[in-house]
């Protein structure tokens, strides 16, 4: 029989995907081609016959991620698996079996928790500014993916938070969740709790699911939390055919309630687990991977990436006397990039703090190189993207006189789009860049496309949250760029208080201060730029602790010498 989807896997790759009973671990670090193993293996698994699509549910924590193991399912030729994130899995159980068990539909979701809050507040006469409000929010669902009670909660953190104290903040909870419970909704982690306590305590809703879904497989699951865990846990009932995919390297998000011990501890749990290291990195320059390799050196359940590529230069790491200077020298950087060729979307600049946002644009702007900062609104929710989407399916239904290509260019100039760009850095600029990757697109769909096509390619491709590049450079934190790769990263503001953030006071918060800035620096395909700056404002800065691993050497663009060590920088 041929080989199908393991041909172009390597030796671990492959044991990994032929491995496909039993407990599995898939410890795979950054770049060492995760989603194409988790997704060959599942098709392998449906070309052997040991999977029916149907019976395979393959979970994720973005809707993004999901679209993209769907669509590489749909390329390998398997159809039918339920590929989702935890709450649209959960939500579409909830939906199912609500009026089975219950005789009504379920619950709406809460549109905003804020709003809904701030109406808990003045029911509870609790008074509350915005700020405070967000804070609270986070606090409940922190609590509620730990599955812990209100008063559990206070018990186990008995402060209030800015000027509402314990006892009010309790009261605010409870009156937040009468009012859900009045109104006949749930909130996002709601979600999660009523679907796992309605598998609890309905015998049939459990056998239903056991049945239907007999392997699972489970990506980023570094980042899973005690509430996602259980659900996991009552999904899969007594079968023992789980794969967990993940890298402790990379858990960011524990101050969302995400506990890397699930998969640090899944072999102790499951004594008959299969564990496969994945530590070749097809991603990045050796150089990279040193630094990174070296930041982790030492830390629990951290792996070592390896590459057969040639080694370029190590990263340097440039220190400026303030941060406006440190933004001009990185969009100096950038400028000189594009110069020698680098396409710009294959740059970014990341950052740990969305407040370092302004310097670093308003940088690029001066230099004229447009930019885009990644986690604001989605491309196909653009409004200009929708209205370019609706014009051209509303252009669809004519005949089309001359080429396909043409005809996406003259629907979208009827909409503004010119030839020449706008300056860079305003709302102008952004909307041409949309419109122009909507031009892309089309430019490069196979030459027999048809209008008609087109769209609904592209209706497609906002289903699954398949976004196009704009050619602009990318400016993200480093929260939003995980899972993300360019060639060129410039790594900003890497000086004590802000990696590590000045609240990373205790031993562990510091820890996954130190995986952000490995997940920053394994973003990058062939170079990484490190800077700090000396001051912020009247303030003195240090560098970044983590400066002094990385073996690193300085060069400074400010008033001393122009390069020397970097564990002298201190």
């Amino acid at each position: 029989m041929a080989e199908g989807p393991l041909a172009a896997l390597d030796a671990a790759q492959r044991e990994a995907a032929e491995t496909l009973r039993g407990p599995v671990c898939i410890l795979a670090g950054a770049g060492t081609g995760k989603t194409r193993v988790i997704t060959h293996r599942i098709a392998h698994g449906v070309d052997t016959g040991a999977y029916t699509p149907s019976r395979v549910m393959a979970v994720t924590f973005t809707t993004k991620a999901a679209g993209e193991m769907r669509g590489r399912l749909r390329t390998l030729g398997v159809s039918g698996v339920a590929a989702r994130t935890f709450h649209a899995a959960a939500l579409a159980q909830l939906n199912f079996f609500w009026p089975q068990v219950a005789g009504d539909s379920a619950p709406a979701i809460v549109d905003s928790k804020l709003r809904l809050l701030s109406q808990a507040a003045d029911a509870a006469r609790v008074r509350v500014d915005g700020a405070t409000l967000r804070d609270i929010a986070a606090r409940i669902e922190r609590r509620k993916v730990a599955m812990r009670t209100v008063e559990e909660d206070a018990a186990d953190r008995p402060q209030g938070i800015g000027g509402v104290d314990l006892p009010a903040l309790v009261d605010l909870q409870h009156a937040y969740e009468r009012l859900k419970d009045e109104r006949r909704q749930i909130d996002f982690e709601d979600v999660l709790l009523a679907c796992a306590g309605m598998l609890e305590s309905e015998p049939r809703v459990a056998a239903a699911v056991h049945e239907q879904y007999r392997h699972f497989t489970v990506d980023e699951f570094q980042d899973v939390s005690p509430v996602q865990n259980h659900l996991l846990e009552l999904w899969r009932g007594d079968r023992a055919d789980v794969c967990v995919v993940g890298d402790v390297s990379q858990t960011v998000y524990s101050f969302a309630g995400a506990d890397p011990r699930f998969l640090r501890d899944f072999a102790q749990r499951h004594p008959d687990a299969r564990v496969v290291r994945l530590e070749r990195n097809y991603r990045s320059d050796p150089s990279v991977l040193a630094a990174a390799n070296a930041l982790m050196r030492d830390q629990p359940g951290a792996l070592t990436l390896t590459s057969d590529s040639p080694a370029g230069a190590k990263p340097v790491v440039h220190a400026y006397p303030d941060d406006s200077a440190e933004a001009a020298g990185v969009a100096a950087a950038v400028a000189g990039q594009i110069a020698a060729g680098t396409d710009p979307r294959q740059i970014a600049v990341l950052y740990r703090a969305h407040a370092q946002s302004a310097a670093v644009l308003s940088a690029l702007a001066a230099r004229g190189i447009p930019a885009s900062v990644l986690g604001g609104t989605r491309f196909f929710d653009l409004p200009e993207v929708r209205q370019a989407l609706l014009a051209l399916r509303a252009a669809s239904v004519a005949p089309v006189e001359g080429g396909f290509v043409d005809a996406v260019r003259d629907v979208l100039r009827s909409l503004g789009f010119t030839e020449q760009a706008p300056p860079a850095g305003g709302a102008l600029r952004d909307a041409w860049e949309a419109r122009a990757a909507l031009l892309r697109l089309a430019e490069e769909a196979p030459p027999s496309t048809t209008l008609r096509q087109f769209t609904d390619t592209l209706r497609a491709r906002a289903k699954d949250h398949h976004e196009p590049s704009m050619r602009t450079v990318t400016v993200a934190t480093l929260h939003a760029a995980k899972g993300l790769e360019w060639d060129e990263v410039h790594l900003v503001g890497l000086s004590e208080g802000l990696l590590p953030i000045g609240y990373a006071t205790s031993l562990d918060a510091v820890a996954e201060e130190r995986r952000l800035a490995y997940v920053g620096i394994t973003r990058a395909a062939r170079s990484v730029r490190l800077s700090w700056s000396r001051t912020g404002g009247p303030r003195e800065r240090l560098p970044s602790r983590f400066l002094r691993e990385l073996g690193t050497s300085i060069a400074d663009a400010g008033d001393g010498p122009a390069r020397r060590d970097a564990t002298s920088s201190r």
